[in-house]
Order: C-alpha cells, then structure tokens, then sequence
C-alpha cells in the first residue's frame, strides 16, 4: 500500500481552485452587453475611512455599481473624490444624494444612493466636467462627530462655570446656607409641634366645611342675581316711564308758563283801565261809608229819630 501524498497534484487543484474562483467573482462582478455602466463622481467633505476600491454602491440595500477611483480633489484638498460605476439601468436623478453608511461591525464602509424623485430630470455632466456629478450628504458618523465634539464642548464649559461656581468663597456661602437652613428647619420642627398641627388640621376641617356650605349658598345667590337683575330691568323701565313723564310734565308747565304770561299781561293791560275806577268807586263807597257811620252814630241816641222826629241836641254852657 502507498501511502505516500503526491503534493504536487494538491497544489495544482488549490491554484486550479483559486483561479476558479477569481474568475466566478471577475465574471460576477463584470457587467455583461445588456446592463452597461455608467461613471460618476462624489466629492466627500468628510472622511472616507472603511471604503476601498470595489467597495459597493447600493440602492435599498441593492448593488448597483461599484468604486473605482479614490484620490484628494485636486481643485480642493478639504474634500475625497470618489469615481464610481453605476449601471445605466439605475435612475440617477439630479436631486440623487450619496451617503457614506457603515457595513455591519466590519469596520467596511459602502456608498448608499437615496434616489430622487421620479419627476426629477436625469443626472448630466455639466461643462467643464469628466462625469456627472452626484451630491453627497454628511453620514451618520459625522453628525454623531460633530454632536459629540459639541458635547464635548459643553461639558467642558459646564466643569468650567461648575468648577468657578465652587470657588472657596461660594464653598463658605453654601456651608453657611446649609447651616441656616438646618437651624431654620429646626426651628420649624419646634414651631410645628402636635397641637399646632391639630390646629391646622382644624383649620383645614374648618375651611371644607365653609366651602361645602359655600357651594350650598351658590345656588342662592345666582337666584337672587338673577331676580336683581329683573328687578334692575324694571327699575329701569320705571326710570324710563318717570323721565317721560317729567319731560312730559316739562312741556305742560311751559304750556302753563306761556298761558300765565298771556293772562298777566291781559290782566296789565285791563288794569290800566280798571284800577283808577275801581280807586274812584272806593273812594265813593269809603265817603258813603263815613257819612252812613256818622248817620248811624246819631240814630244810636235816638233811635225813635229814625221815624218820628229828630232829636234835639241839648247843648251845653256856652255852646251854640
């Protein structure tokens, strides 16, 4: 039996195996007459670290096309250039963006298309350019750095402000606050002892009760607003009635005024005429008057005078 291995023939079937191999992925991998690629360019403000050269290019998580070319932007170092080939079957739009995404934990890194709409007209060079151009946007890696360095930014001011707060001034303010506080809350403990707090307790109990008879006289006084509001709308009406009746009464004693300034001067203009006759009458009436008292006076001594004869006047000594 031979048991020796032929080594050789070992090596001939791994390289065999290898170039099989290599030629399945290069026959993979070629794009054959019926789905032609197309080249484009991405510029990158940000680090392109983990995407290498036939790193993929992927729609949706589909393979599309692959990198070809990576170098500094010649017309502007901040920025990576990167060439690609997409097949002429995937819809590049002018509003397409290309996203660097992370492949998995591998440390790797693939170009991620987010596509535009479909109104959108189709990518073109523009002068002066070897291929159309496709816009980049900022991967996740590089918000999550540039949150991170503001983070970091902030927390570095915060120790700062924290560690001037607690300067050894500040650090003697707050012991001494602490202190009058905890003195301050001693003294709360001795004020607030059983019978204060049966007393708020009452207080408290005091305080629903009023609220309950409080809500119990609500009622009420809404009533009661609401017959003073009627009663108030009467009165008003009654202000309404008596401030017609004044004006009313207003034109009457106008009225009366001009009736009393008519009668007064008729009464003028008669007693022009009337006073002197009726002082002459009176005057004559007044003599008649005089001349009936004396006549009187002299039928009181005699009445019989009246008729039969008149009395004859006995005179005294020396009279005639």
């Amino acid at each position: 039996m031979n048991n020796k291995v032929n080594y050789k023939l070992i090596g001939l079937f791994v390289i065999a195996g290898l170039v099989m191999m290599l030629g399945f992925t290069y026959w993979m991998l070629k794009p054959s007459d019926a789905a032609q690629t197309q080249r484009y360019r991405i510029y990158f403000n940000e680090s392109v670290f983990g995407l290498n050269m036939n790193a993929p290019v992927k729609y949706r998580g589909i393979s599309v096309g692959k990198v070809v070319g990576l170098r500094i932007n010649p017309k502007n170092t901040e920025q990576v250039e990167v060439t690609v080939e997409i097949l002429k079957s995937t819809p590049i739009k002018e509003n397409t963006i290309a996203k660097l995404t992370a492949q998995g934990i591998t440390g790797l890194t693939y170009i991620n298309l987010s596509l535009g709409s479909n109104d959108a007209p189709p990518l073109e060079a523009k002068d002066g350019e070897a291929y159309p151009v496709i816009q980049s946007a900022p991967s996740f890696f590089e918000h999550f750095e540039k949150s991170l360095g503001s983070l970091s930014t902030d927390v570095s001011n915060t120790l700062t402000k924290t560690s001037q707060l607690l300067n050894d001034d500040n650090q003697k303010n707050i012991a001494l606050i602490l202190d009058k506080t905890a003195n301050l809350m001693n003294k709360m403990n001795k004020i607030l002892d059983e019978k204060t707090i049966d007393h708020l307790h009452a207080s408290a109990k005091n305080l629903d009760d009023f609220s309950y008879k409080l809500d119990k006289v609500m009622p009420k006084v809404d009533a009661f607003l609401v017959q003073s509001m009627a009663w108030e709308t009467q009165m008003a009406d009654s202000f309404v009635n008596i401030k017609e009746t004044y004006s009313s009464m207003g034109v009457t004693m106008k009225d009366m005024a001009h009736s009393f300034e008519v009668v007064e001067s008729d009464i003028a203009s008669a007693s022009l005429n009337i006073v002197p006759t009726i002082n002459a009458t009176l005057f004559d009436m007044q003599n008649t008057l005089i001349e009936f008292n004396s006549l009187m006076q002299e039928y009181k001594r005699s009445p019989n005078d009246m008729l039969f004869k008149k009395e004859e006047i006995k005179r005294g000594p020396g009279e005639k």
